[in-house]
C-alpha cells in the first residue's frame, strides 16, 4: 500500500491495482500536483466542506464513495457520472472497492454546503482503507490506513477504530481551531495505536498553522511506540 499526502486532507492511496483519492483539494500550499495528473478509480469524500471537495469535479469519472446525501449532492454539483455506480454508504459500513476494502468511521465535526443549495449532506465521516476485509480472521499481515476526516477526539477511536479495524497508519487532523490540535491528535494516536501517525489539515490557512515539531513531541510523549511521521507535500509513504 502506498500513501501520498497532497497537503491538507488530500491523500492518494494505492492498493495493488486500485487507486483511491480522499478529499481532493489541491488549492493548498503543500502540493505542486495538479488534479489532471491523477486518475483515481474511486474518490472518497469525508464531508462536504469546500476544503475537502474543492477539486472533486476534476474526478467526475471515478466511482464516488461517501454518505448517500453527499453522493447525491456531488452528482448534482460536481457532475459525477450517473452511468458510474456510486458507493453511497454510511457509518460502520464496509464496501469493496477494487482491491481495497473501505470502512466508514465516525467523525465529530460539522457538514454543511457552503452554497445556497438546499440539501442535507448527512454526517461527516472518516475512512479505514485496507487490503483485506476487516474481520476477526483477517490475515495478520493485512495493511490498513485510517483517514480520520475532520474530527475532534471521540471514544470511537479507542473503542472501535483501534481494536477492531487495527490501522497501521493514521492520518490525524492536527491544525487546531477547526479540528484537533497536536496534543489531542497525539491522544488520538494513543487510542488508535497504529504503527505510524501523521498530521494533516494544517498550514493551509492562518488559523491552522502549527509547528509540526509539536505534533512529533506530543505523539512521542502520549504513546507507546507510535512513530510520528511528518510528510512533505506530495511525498509518498509505503506500508
Amino acid at each position: 500500500m502506498e500513501l501520498t499526502w497532497h497537503g491538507h486532507s488530500t491523500w492518494h492511496v494505492s492498493v495493488a491495482d486500485t487507486e483511491l483519492l480522499i478529499d481532493p483539494f489541491f488549492q493548498n500550499p503543500k502540493t505542486d500536483a495538479e488534479p489532471e495528473e491523477l486518475d483515481p478509480d474511486y474518490v472518497l469524500l469525508t464531508h462536504g466542506h469546500a476544503d475537502h471537495v474543492g477539486d472533486a469535479a476534476a474526478f467526475a469519472d471515478a466511482t464516488l464513495v461517501a454518505v448517500p446525501e453527499l453522493t447525491s449532492y456531488a452528482k448534482d454539483q460536481f457532475g459525477f457520472d450517473d452511468a458510474v455506480a456510486d458507493m453511497g454508504m454510511n457509518l460502520g459500513g464496509t464496501v469493496e472497492c477494487g482491491d481495497a476494502w473501505v470502512t466508514m468511521t465516525q467523525a465529530a465535526h460539522t457538514n454543511g454546503a457552503e452554497t445556497s443549495y438546499e440539501h442535507s449532506l448527512g454526517v461527516p465521516a472518516g475512512f479505514v482503507v485496507g487490503d483485506a476485509e476487516p474481520t476477526r480472521t483477517t490475515d495478520p499481515d493485512a495493511t490498513a490506513f485510517y483517514h480520520a476526516g475532520d474530527t475532534s477526539l471521540m471514544p470511537a477511536m479507542r473503542e472501535v477504530v483501534g481494536p477492531y479495524l487495527e490501522p497501521d497508519f493514521a492520518a490525524l487532523p492536527a491544525g487546531d481551531h477547526f479540528t484537533m490540535g497536536p496534543e489531542q491528535a497525539a491522544v488520538a494516536a494513543d487510542w488508535v495505536a497504529p504503527d505510524y501517525a501523521a498530521p494533516m489539515h494544517y498550514d493551509t490557512f492562518p488559523p491552522v498553522e502549527i509547528d509540526t515539531a509539536d505534533f512529533e513531541r506530543e505523539v512521542e510523549a502520549a504513546t507507546d511506540g507510535v512513530e510520528p511521521v511528518v510528510l512533505d507535500g506530495d511525498e509518498t509513504f509505503e506500508l
